[in-house]
């Protein structure tokens, strides 16, 4: 689809009677839009659409005039608005939008603002952005679809009854919500409506294996990787000197075991706070393996050929690459970050305490200025084809991909982990609009258009 859009500002006006629905505009945008005068006209928004007829007057060139009782009908709060706008002459309907709806898990008493926790700031942006940009955000949760919403105003997050949503962004936070059957009821519903949602579900570390393994060119990448056994323990523990043992369903670095062998034994860290490194024992692969199921319960865990991660200041570093689908449907990486693990731990996750650079500084501790620029380029040329490859096995539409690269003290990259709901607390960690948020409306507008001229 070409993205060939008119910007245009709704302003709203006192209704000349009870029925007054007209649209108002100039003869300039009627043109414009290949519009003709009293033709009967669908507006819409998002789900809601209102039949009206158009009339021409003296007006500035992209702006229309729609009646306060218009734009209450079509479920908007009452106030001036930006819009993107696409004329279907078949139908005769004026598509206004990108109606976006980021959906994601809260707790809130009556009476008080939302926090919606690690995506707050972000949602902020990408009220931000789509406000220029032109169309609306809102942020809601499953159990509220339909019903009500909040839309940013003044700072503020409002409850209001909003039109159903041109698409949805998944940034549910718990991986047993998306499992319940509440979600199910809600994901059945988007489909009965044809509302599409990206990044609907979250991705199991194995899933990702087996997506990424198909493809003979990834292969040098990816750390050899199992399902987690005692006869799978004892076959790494003999190949490698450092093996991971992590959760299939885990994130921010939580729940992770590390396994090393030299000459004096067997030394195995965890990440879990209330498991204390001092507690466990090592005198045999048979008690570390029992240790291990004891610590992991019912939860399945993969073990992971260990990597030797080139060091920044003794710490261990891997890359984050945040990619994006842009409105080609092509994946670009939209940024890239260092992380440096906190030396008291063995993950770099942020939520451990690790921090960010830029990726190219925290390079040049380690290597010639040129390498590192060349190892730059290649870690963005593996991203895109991992995000490519991973869209392409997974379910539904995957639009955003969160891609941790390591590199070996020899240079060679490695594929860590793929995350399907990356961290929104930190890219560079400053507060201006990052150039995710950017990415996330432009592929929201090209879902939405997408989806009406469908």
């Amino acid at each position: 689809m070409s993205l060939i859009l008119t910007k245009i500002t709704i302003i709203p006006r006192k209704p000349a009677h009870k029925d007054d629905n007209h649209v108002f505009m100039s003869n300039e945008l009627m043109k414009k839009l290949h519009l003709k005068r009293e033709w009967e006209l669908n507006v819409t928004v998002g789900k809601q659409s209102i039949l009206t007829k158009i009339k021409t007057t003296e007006m500035v060139a992209n702006e229309i005039s729609l009646s306060e009782i218009f734009i209450k009908d079509l479920c908007l709060p009452l106030k001036q608005y930006t819009f993107q706008t696409k004329f279907d002459i078949e139908t005769h309907t004026l598509f206004l939008g990108p109606i976006i709806g980021l959906l994601t898990d809260f707790n809130f008493k009556n009476l008080e603002e939302p926090n919606f926790r690690s995506v707050h700031t972000f949602c902020e942006e990408l009220h931000q952005v789509i406000s220029e940009a032109g169309g609306f955000f809102y942020v809601f949760s499953d159990d509220e679809f339909s019903n009500q919403g909040y839309y940013l105003e003044e700072g503020k997050w409002i409850p209001f009854k909003l039109p159903l949503p041109d698409v949805v962004y998944n940034r549910i936070h718990s991986r047993n919500r998306e499992k319940s059957s509440q979600f199910g009821s809600f994901r059945e519903r988007l489909e009965q409506l044809k509302i599409p949602m990206f990044n609907d579900r979250f991705l199991s570390k194995w899933d990702v294996y087996e997506q990424l393994i198909q493809e003979k060119f990834l292969h040098s990448y990816i750390p050899e990787t199992k399902i987690f056994t005692k006869e799978n323990l004892e076959e790494f523990t003999q190949k490698y000197e450092m093996v991971f043992i992590k959760p299939i369903h885990g994130s921010q670095g939580k729940n992770i075991f590390r396994l090393t062998r030299d000459q004096n034994g067997y030394s195995l860290k965890t990440s879990i706070k209330k498991v204390p490194n001092e507690w466990l024992t090592v005198d045999s692969i048979e008690n570390i393996y029992k240790q291990i199921k004891m610590i992991q319960g019912n939860r399945i865990y993969i073990i992971q050929q260990g990597i030797h991660l080139m060091m920044n200041e003794s710490c261990p570093m891997d890359f984050r690459a945040l990619c994006h689908k842009n409105i080609e449907n092509n994946w670009s990486v939209t940024s890239l970050i260092a992380r440096i693990s906190h030396e008291e731990e063995f993950v770099s996750n942020i939520a451990r305490g690790g921090t960010v650079m830029k990726p190219l500084p925290a390079l040049y501790t380690a290597l010639e200025k040129e390498m590192a620029a060349k190892l730059i380029s290649q870690m963005k040329k593996l991203s895109i084809d991992t995000a490519t490859t991973i869209s392409r096995y997974s379910q539904g539409i995957t639009g955003e991909l969160g891609i941790d690269i390591g590199v070996d003290n020899e240079g060679k990259l490695w594929l860590i982990e793929v995350n399907s709901k990356p961290s929104k607390n930190f890219e560079d960690g400053n507060r201006k609009i990052r150039p995710s948020a950017k990415a996330i409306i432009r592929f929201c507008t090209k879902l939405s258009f997408d989806k009406k001229e469908d």
